[in-house]
């Protein structure tokens, strides 16, 4: 991989507050010759924002939610941070000649606007937001073949086939196995899934992750985000991908070879490890003084197949990849809407299948979308599915399957 660059690079963190941006900020400060904080950006964590901008001292901070910006701006006044607010600052700031990596870690569709700027203004982009493939993967690749942009995944399972994918031919792939936890409910009887909590879902076994992937998680719906994630990144049809379930997180995906070979990319069930080498890349890895893994920490590992009954948004995200055009973009926009529900405590968990259910059978479906159609998808599959919560049209019974049927619109 060559000699590690001695060059500083300057980066944006996308939805620093965040889960992800935190834990990149822990390696921003843990190389500090390496790497520089030049933009940070939240959603609406005002005061963590602030605290991250004096330990830092980025050019710039954008606050996404303006209700907050006047409570920033006014809050780093005594400093030379210059601070915005909105989308379409963002947009903008990711473009900077200064930017040399974007760190995308905006939860979900928020990610996507940023993202096309950075890939259009031709910048190395560290992919944490899955959510940006999911909706509107095909846009992305088109974007990035009329690009100098190169996209490297934070996702531990997409890092993981990255670095299992290192000088092979795409060829002779056959198969990804893509691992999955299993989340809280893994063992869970399927009936007991009607009366589980919020605070059920959020007790996630191996990982720390924010409130929305970690329901995600505890639905499964997070791994059909990934696989069509891996489809876009890997150039593989879904049928080449297949969910397993390992509990213990240590592997963190596989690759199969046509040779019989299969690779596989372990570590601990730390965020900070995918992080650390997507910010590496491409010179090479960076050394750490973090644990390192032992052999007892692979002495039992185990896998088996996802239960689809019990977890029906697995089948839910395989449809939509085959229907392909705005379809992952509705199934995500409902997602979106049913867990923020769910976590408010609105609705109950299986619930949350039935909204994402309901909103895809009457969403129109565009099989050639460009940007607008996108945004089109998006919003109205928010305002149906938020029209669910409030009508209480859907049915209260157990889904053991998602049956789609989309109206159709070239």
């Amino acid at each position: 991989m060559g000699e590690l660059s001695s060059t500083k690079s300057n980066i944006a963190v996308l939805g620093s507050t965040g889960s992800i941006g935190r834990q990149t900020l822990d390696i921003i400060a843990e190389y500090p010759e390496r790497f520089s904080a030049w933009l940070l950006v939240a959603r609406s964590s005002a005061d963590l924002l602030i605290q991250q901008a004096r330990q830092f001292r980025p050019h710039m901070v954008i606050i996404a939610d303006e209700r907050y910006y006047e409570y920033v701006r006014d809050a780093l006044e005594d400093t030379d941070i210059e601070v915005a607010t909105g989308s379409a600052a963002i947009a903008q700031a990711v473009t900077a000649p200064e930017v040399d990596t974007v760190v995308t870690a905006m939860v979900g569709y928020s990610g996507l606007e940023s993202t096309i700027a950075a890939i259009q203004a031709g910048k190395r982009i560290a992919l944490a937001n899955k959510e940006t493939l999911v909706v509107a993967g095909e846009l992305i690749d088109r974007l990035l073949k009329d690009s100098t942009s190169v996209l490297y995944p934070v996702d531990s399972e997409h890092g993981a086939f990255y670095q299992c994918l290192v000088g092979e031919r795409m060829q002779d792939v056959e198969k990804l196995w893509l691992t999955a936890s299993g989340g809280p409910f893994r063992t869970l009887p399927r009936e007991r899934l009607e009366t589980v909590t919020a605070a059920d879902a959020l007790k996630h076994p191996n990982w720390s992750m924010g409130a929305k992937i970690t329901i995600d998680s505890a639905t499964m719906m997070n791994k059909g985000f990934e696989m069509i994630e891996a489809r876009w990144l890997f150039g593989i049809e879904p049928r080449g991908i297949e969910i397993v379930v390992h509990p213990q997180s240590i592997i963190h995906s596989m690759v199969a070879f046509k040779d019989g070979s299969v690779k596989a990319q372990l570590g601990l069930p730390d965020m900070h490890l995918p992080i650390r080498y997507a910010l590496g890349l491409p010179d090479g890895r960076l050394a750490s003084d973090c644990r390192k893994m032992t052999i007892e920490d692979m002495a039992m590992l185990t896998m088996e197949r996802p239960d689809v009954d019990k977890f029906p948004l697995l089948t839910t995200a395989y449809q939509a990849a085959h229907l392909g055009g705005t379809a992952p973009c509705v199934m995500n926009a409902a997602n979106e809407i049913a867990v923020a529900a769910f976590l408010q405590d609105k609705i109950k968990f299986t619930d949350i299948y039935r909204i994402i259910e309901q909103t895809m059978e009457h969403a129109p479906h565009v099989e050639r979308p460009g940007y607008d159609d996108y945004v089109a998808s998006n919003t109205a599959a928010r305002e149906y599915a938020s029209r669910l919560l409030t009508d209480n049209s859907f049915q209260s019974s157990v889904v053991s399957g998602i049956r789609i049927q989309l109206k159709t619109k070239n």
